[in-house]
Order: C-alpha cells, then structure tokens, then sequence
C-alpha cells in the first residue's frame, strides 16, 4: 500500500445542510493524514478549471455554480487534502457514487445525499478519483507552502 495524497471537498450543500461533521466522521476512521485544509470561497476560474473534465456536459454551467455557492447561498468550501497509505480508493470508497441515489446507504452520499426535484444531485463531498486527477486538483486548489508535506516530491517530506 503505496502513501497517496487525495483531495476532499466539503461542498457548499453539506455547509448550508450542517453535514460537515457527519461526513467527516465517516472519513476519521480511515485514519488518514490531513495534511492540508482550508475554508475558501470558489472563483469561477477555479471552479471551471476544477470541472474541466465535464465541460461539454449540459450540466456543466450548473455543477460550477454548485460548486461556487451560487445555487445554496454559501460562498465557500471547506478543502482537504488526506495523505495516507492508497488514500484515494479508501477515500472514494467511504465517498460512494457520485448519484446518492446509487450510492451505497452505508456511504456518505448514499447516507447524506439527495437529489432534488429540479435535478439538482447535492452529492455533499469531492473525493479525487485516481492519482492523476488527484495531483492535478491538489495543485489547483493548493499551494506547496499550504501543505504540511510535499506528496509529489517522490518521497513525502517536510515543506518547512
């Protein structure tokens, strides 16, 4: 089991839903590393960038303002980035599958998602899906310097 770094976002429907707790907990035992967070509202630069894997989806336009506050009323985020031994499966395990409403109950978004009548799919959390996608975004999102370890330093060390 390799160390991973993996980024987690606490999206602006589990802030205004006071879910972050909750979804919390179900990542504690996991007994990652957190090695970097913070509460930061979203540019729509950053949140175009974050979703430029589903730019030509209809839903696009949509899943940044959701990811900007927009469409809840809650300008910010609360961004994570975990480190720990194969971080990212163990992460999207407890994560479960992006529709809550085929994600497993026992998981965060089958327990505290919700897809709503106007199709809006509150999925409550980001979890990265692979490392690549996991580098990328952590660098999106995050700076070195705001990291307590370098994890693509090819061995994890201290920043500082």
């Amino acid at each position: 089991m390799a160390n991973q770094a993996t980024l987690v976002i606490m999206k602006p429907d589990a802030i205004k839903r006071g879910l972050m707790g909750a979804a919390l907990s179900r990542l504690e035992p996991l007994k990652l590393q957190i090695i970097g967070v913070k509460v930061m509202a979203v540019s729509q630069q950053l949140a175009e960038e974050h979703y430029q894997h589903i730019r030509q989806k209809p839903f696009f336009r949509e899943t940044v303002d959701h990811l900007r506050g927009a469409i809840h009323g809650v300008p910010h985020v609360l961004a994570f980035v975990f480190w720990g031994p194969d971080a990212i499966e163990r992460v999207r395990q407890v994560t479960g599958a992006t529709n809550p409403e085929k994600a497993d109950p026992q998981t965060i978004r089958g327990a505290l998602g919700r897809n709503l009548s106007t199709g809006l799919m509150e999925n409550v959390i980001h979890a990265s899906s692979d490392p690549a996608e996991a580098e990328r975004e952590i660098r999106l999102w995050f700076t070195t310097d705001e990291l307590l370890l370098d994890p693509f330093a090819g061995t994890a060390r201290a920043v500082r």
